[in-house]
């Protein structure tokens, strides 16, 4: 498998998944394109001012380029696969598509050190951006969701995690970036908690306690576990997720954020797919009956390289225009 070349200058992707995390969505006003340039282009240096105040906070920003905004902040053609989220309707559930123009996955050992680089974040980009959603999360116990389970146990190790979620030689231009899905749902738990431990665990295809691996169904109704488990020749294409759970108890509401990088979106289309419109077809993901997706959005985070060029985008334009006309 081709790797990504070892000069390009990757946003933290590949990082270690930490205890606190906010995940924002913008989208950028008419006006705002120069303004949200600049910021995106001197992101590191915010990092590096918030991280100051603690250096174990291993504090990092990933940025996600949506689709329609692409072309005018970037000055770029798009990566070869990104579009606009895809929705899927099946018999009994939807994934929906909302808006959004940026991602902000803003991660953390401490939730004050998150809350303190968004402050100052918004700050920068005021005038320029509107927030559509913004939600805080947190590391639930051993690394739980809200149901219970222990969540991302597939995510790729070692090695095996670059070459699941960077892009690489196939799309030499954006190499070193990915593709990132994001989803917000929510969970009726008193529903979920009305199920037996037994039914939970075939839903989810592994058992709550120890998350060992209950054995695939290969016919009819199919578990989570296995509905997301996409192959090609013979191989696991794996994504890497960096969920969290979010909640208020006083309002009732708890939920789990998906977010997914992958080196082809595709794949994570394809789990999608196979979640709400079934493997086979009419036999949805159970999990859906207790998940509710609120949003829906795709996003490229470019590398680091590119995004601290953005700054200099004006400049270039000329260059660029002059060099599509020769």
């Amino acid at each position: 498998m081709d790797k990504v070349g070892p000069s390009t200058s990757v946003q933290a992707v590949a990082a270690p998944l930490t205890r606190s995390a906010c995940f924002l969505v913008v989208t950028v006003r008419p006006d705002g394109i120069d303004t949200v340039r600049e910021v995106l282009s001197g992101l590191e240096d915010l990092v590096k001012t918030v991280s100051f105040r603690d250096a174990q906070s291993a504090l990092s920003c990933i940025v996600g380029i949506g689709s329609d905004v692409w072309p005018a902040l970037t000055l770029l053609p798009r990566p070869k696969e990104l579009h606009p989220f895809k929705e899927f309707h099946g018999e009994a559930h939807s994934a929906i598509s909302t808006p959004g123009d940026l991602l902000f996955h803003i991660r953390a050992e401490r939730p004050d050190i998150c809350f303190e680089f968004e402050k100052l974040l918004l700050e920068a980009l005021d005038g320029s951006v509107d927030t559509v959603d913004e939600v805080t999360g947190f590391r639930y116990f051993d690394a739980r969701d809200l149901l219970g389970f222990v969540d991302g146990t597939a995510n790729p190790v070692g090695p095996a995690l670059p070459a699941a979620a960077l892009v690489g030689e196939e799309d030499p231009q954006f190499s070193g970036g990915s593709y990132v899905v994001v989803q917000k749902y929510l969970h009726p738990m008193e529903k979920w908690d009305a199920l037996s431990t037994e039914d939970q665990e075939a839903i989810i295809g592994r058992r709550k306690a120890d998350n060992v691996e209950l054995a695939d169904a290969t016919e009819g109704q199919k578990s989570h576990k296995t509905l997301n488990t996409i192959t090609q020749d013979g191989q696991e294409l794996e994504i890497v997720r960096d969920n969290m759970p979010f909640g208020t108890p006083g309002k009732g509401e708890f939920g789990t954020y998906f977010i997914g990088y992958s080196r082809r979106l595709w794949v994570i289309e394809k789990m999608l797919e196979r979640m709400f419109i079934g493997d086979p077809p009419g036999f949805h993901d159970r999990i859906l009956d207790f998940s509710e997706p609120e949003t829906g959005i795709t996003f490229f985070a470019p590398s680091l390289e590119l995004l601290s060029s953005l700054g200099g985008a004006d400049e270039s334009l000329g260059i660029r225009n002059n060099q599509k006309g020769k």
